[in-house]
């Protein structure tokens, strides 16, 4: 009996209680979930997740985000009814669906529109500035590039010429540098943390919500501590925390931009100087951020070009998907990565600003933490998204 025990694959145990537990889902679903029938008015709960104007037509992506069954049954905008088409007659749970509303728009104007269901509920979109969407052909990509370039790549890429200035500096100011270096990505760390939350709460709740957030977070952190531990078994030193922070960068700009190319797609986005000048401000300094870790090393040329590469071309894919395909809970989980990233990163630079008594705040460790701070602040009031 025992040798036939032996015989038999661990891996079956581990099955029966899987096979028990969807026989019995089975069971109860083949009687109709006897008991639990459903009583009172249907729960409604529909997420705008996208609002695309062409000519002559509003179409909005819904997503059902509740337990029951929606029907929409009348669409209004701006106070009058208007004809619309539905993909499909009922929403099911989770299920998308897409509305076209035939309404004759006039660009800059805004509009109110609210889709009645078959229960008298009310599904509320707003177009603060109405702009035609652009449709996703090889102009379009190439101007997503081009904004990608002049606020990704560029302004990184500046940045690190300050790489042989630094390495003229005394180790004490090395260690300022260090701090305001921590405290750039405490602000973007921050900064994507609102951002990923507002975008959750706008999202589907069934899918997380502001969860999503911190989800993205988690799991960029945990990947970032392998990926880091895998990297100190190969040495490195100071390029290894340059890599993680251009990753960490690069997660935030990814979600950067999203931003940039959702708001160009609803034609919220100013296209002008005023925007570069603002993102070059303000994307310099993760350059500097880049370089500080390896100041006292001679990171070659190949290695530099990729890691402003790595931390600048995310806003070009960001870009992308958000004017082409955005969606408000993705967006929220790759803030959330952005995040997470940042925060492994913070944990790997902070023991480095140390001096000799082994203090984390001492007077420069605060100064440069503060001067972080103060300084994303501050270009980042150049920005208008």
């Amino acid at each position: 009996m025992e040798a036939a025990t032996a015989r038999r694959p661990s891996w079956l145990a581990a099955l029966l209680p899987l096979a028990l537990l969807g026989a019995l889902i089975a069971f109860f679903v083949a009687l109709d979930a006897p008991g639990l029938e459903r009583h009172g008015v249907p729960v409604e709960e529909i997420a705008v997740e996208r609002t695309e104007l062409q000519p002559g037509e509003i179409e909005l992506s819904l997503r059902n985000d509740g337990p029951d069954a929606v029907r929409i049954v009348q669409a209004i905008v701006n106070d009058g009814f208007a004809a619309f088409e539905q993909d499909g007659d009922d929403i099911g749970r989770l299920e998308r669906s897409r509305v076209t509303i035939e309404y004759p728009w006039v660009e800059g104007e805004a509009y109110e529109v609210a889709l009645v269901t078959s229960t008298g509920g009310t599904v509320d979109a707003s177009i603060d500035i109405a702009a035609e969407t652009p449709e996703a052909d090889a102009g379009f990509y190439g101007l997503m590039g081009l904004i990608g370039l002049y606020v990704g790549i560029i302004p990184v890429a500046i940045g690190m010429l300050w790489l042989p200035w630094m390495r003229q500096l005394d180790r004490r100011w090395l260690q300022f540098l260090l701090a305001l270096t921590v405290g750039l990505l405490v602000f973007l760390g921050i900064d994507a943390a609102l951002e990923g939350l507002e975008l959750g709460a706008a999202g589907a709740e069934s899918l997380g919500g502001g969860a999503l957030m911190w989800l993205g977070a988690a799991l960029a952190y945990l990947v970032l501590a392998g990926v880091d531990g895998w990297l100190e078994r190969r040495g490195g030193g100071g390029e290894r925390v340059a890599l993680l922070v251009a990753i960490g960068i690069g997660l935030h700009n990814l979600g950067e931009g999203l931003v940039i190319g959702s708001a160009y797609a609803v034609g919220s986005l100013a296209l002008g100087a005023a925007l570069v000048v603002g993102f070059a401000f303000h994307n310099t300094t993760e350059g500097l951020a880049i370089v500080a870790p390896v100041a006292e090393r001679r990171p070659r040329l190949a290695r530099l070009v990729l890691l402003g590469l790595i931390a600048g071309a995310p806003v070009i894919a960001g870009a992308w998907i958000g004017a082409s395909a955005f969606n408000p809970s993705l967006a929220a989980l790759m803030f959330g990565l952005g995040v997470g990233a940042i925060a492994r990163v913070v944990v790997q630079i902070a023991p480095q600003v140390r001096d000799r008594a082994g203090r984390l705040f001492h007077p420069l460790a605060t100064g440069g933490l503060a001067a972080g701070l103060a300084l994303m602040y501050v270009t980042g009031l150049l920005i208008s998204v």
